[in-house]
């Protein structure tokens, strides 16, 4: 069996056929799942944009959420890291759809390997406003203030506030690649086996005398994804349709 990590579809981000095209590989990715995996780790950011109300949750993901559901009827243990994006999550994940939410990262034993998994954002040291940021946007009462929106008028604000931190993000991040490996690097030397993170939509895999450092890239463009086995975790893309 084996363990299946990717990252950064953004699902709700740009024009319609463009999450179709997405949400179809996936679909391809999650057939690959259910073939030889029994455990799937998002690494957060899967949706550009989400939030839940107490009796409300995005209408648009629908498709994506039963996807989900499908794979944890099967046996299939998903785990949900929820990144920059997609943080505000209540209870629904884990309630309705049996997917593990965790709100930072995530360490686990597979295959006789133990893994440090993290979506990745704020972590270079030089980046301290976005720090600052994520403490604001992540604080309880904060929370708390915006559920007081209506859901007509809280979810498109929070889409081009999503939209406009994306954009910046995207030019930015890239320059601090170099500390994502230090910070993969170090966790390394305390006896990880393995470091995965996100964020980047970089794909990298990178050998360290004491493991292996993979960065998933995105579900955008590259549709890379991390796989594990007994034999070793791997950096894989999606092949294009005609080329199958």
């Amino acid at each position: 069996m084996a363990l299946y990590i990717f990252s950064d579809a953004h699902l709700g981000a740009g024009r319609g056929e463009h999450d179709e095209a997405k949400l179809a590989n996936i679909a391809r990715l999650f057939e690959l799942v259910k073939a030889d995996g029994d455990r799937l780790v998002i690494l957060g950011d899967l949706f550009d944009f989400w939030f839940e109300y107490k009796h409300a949750i995005p209408k648009e993901h629908h498709e994506m959420l039963f996807m989900l559901r499908d794979l944890t009827r099967r046996g299939i243990a998903v785990d949900y890291i929820s990144g920059n994006h997609d943080f505000w999550m209540d209870d629904y994940f884990e309630a309705q759809l049996k997917v593990a939410v965790h709100r930072d990262s995530l360490d686990l034993d597979y295959a006789g390997r133990k893994l440090h998994l993290i979506h990745g954002d704020g972590l270079a040291p030089a980046d301290k406003g976005y720090r600052i940021l994520k403490c604001i946007l992540r604080n309880r009462f904060n929370i708390w203030l915006y559920r007081k929106l209506p859901p007509d008028w809280a979810i498109p604000l929070a889409k081009w506030v999503s939209g406009s931190s994306r954009e910046y993000t995207s030019q930015r991040d890239p320059v601090f690649a170099p500390d994502y490996q230090a910070y993969a690097e170090q966790k390394l030397k305390t006896g990880y086996d393995i470091v995965a993170i996100g964020h980047l939509h970089i794909p990298i895999r990178k050998e360290f005398d004491g493991g292996v450092y993979v960065n998933t890239g995105d579900f955008i463009g590259h549709f890379s994804y991390a796989r594990l086995d007994d034999r070793g975790i791997t950096l894989e893309f999606l092949r294009d349709e005609a080329d199958v």
